[in-house]
């Protein structure tokens, strides 16, 4: 037996076509609606379904910021040999990629918060702080961080007017664009900074009256780019949020090493700051590899994996 297929009429194809054509205007105003929105908080707003968080597309960065705005980099350290030594590789490749066409990198600062100078003044661009008052930071170094920022925002004399917040262990890969929108920061998404999954435990810190969980961002307070007068209302909270928390039991255990990073994360929103969120501003090994189109990586991991970088 023969099967004959019968041939689509013109009017059928004529349907077809316009069908296609109805698909393609949808898209491409869908598309051209989300292009051409900017800030942290618009697609969650107007679409429902996407979250404030801009995705790397190969070959291509999203600059949202005025080209014409550096930063200025700025690293807390301690005058520890191991933290000297980090310091030291991030600064040789801050000079490396700094004048690289597409950077928006500024001046830098290491902020050493050991309260006095060391060998490495004449080296390295250097700013001394002090200590948290001895027996504050439990122990936990990393709690000097927020109070060396206040510090220095008072006292420094800093012409940029965003500061990018940094680490002694970050490689500069690339050269680093302004990633904010104005007074927006950006941040990078750390996929084990979950506070709704925490929520019992912020909402000790951040109450029902200031908002949803979901208004804090999944982020630490590096890598971030952020406008240095934002940053001065922020910090304060930083360091008083950093040593409530660090005085829970209960937020001190599960929070643990990154501790800090949710007192940052929970400042800004308390100040009703968002982020942009970068999933390309950072590089994290073993998870991730690929340096084209990343911008900075964990030096610590770096070497640990024998991640190559040049």
């Amino acid at each position: 037996m023969i099967v004959r297929k019968n041939k689509p009429s013109a009017k059928s194809l004529l349907v077809l076509f316009i069908m296609v054509l109805a698909f393609f205007f949808v898209t491409y105003n869908l598309v051209f609606m989300i292009k051409h929105h900017k800030g942290g908080s618009w697609v969650a707003d107007e679409l429902g379904f996407l979250d404030p968080l801009i995705r790397n597309i190969p070959g291509k960065v999203m600059v949202l910021a005025n080209s014409n705005s550096k930063f200025h980099v700025a690293v807390t350290a301690t005058d520890a040999a191991y933290s000297q030594w980090q310091c030291r590789i991030m600064y040789y490749w801050y000079k490396k990629v700094k004048d690289m066409p597409g950077s928006d990198m500024g001046k830098f600062t290491r902020i050493v918060h050991s309260g006095r100078p060391d060998q490495l003044m004449d080296e390295i661009p250097t700013f001394v702080v002090d200590p948290l008052p001895a027996g504050l930071d439990r122990g936990y170094v990393v709690m000097n961080r927020p109070w060396a920022f206040v510090q220095w925002l008072e006292k420094a004399d800093i012409e940029e007017e965003y500061i990018l917040m940094a680490e002694p262990d970050h490689i500069f890969v690339n050269p680093l664009p302004n990633l904010t929108n104005g007074n927006q920061p950006a941040g990078y998404p750390f996929f084990y900074i979950k506070p709704v999954k925490h929520g019992k435990i912020i909402r000790k810190f951040y109450p029902k009256a200031n908002g949803p969980i979901t208004d804090i961002d999944p982020i630490g307070n590096s890598p971030v780019i952020i406008q240095k007068s934002l940053l001065e209302e922020i910090a304060p909270t930083w360091v008083n949020i950093s040593l409530q928390m660090k005085d829970d039991p209960e937020t001190d255990e599960t929070f643990g090493w990154v501790l800090e990073m949710y007192a940052y994360a929970v400042a800004s929103a308390l100040h009703g700051v968002r982020h942009i969120l970068h999933d390309n501003f950072m590089l994290q090994p073993p998870w991730d590899f690929d340096v084209e189109n990343k911008f900075i990586i964990h030096y610590t991991y770096a070497c640990d994996y024998n991640l190559k970088v040049s």
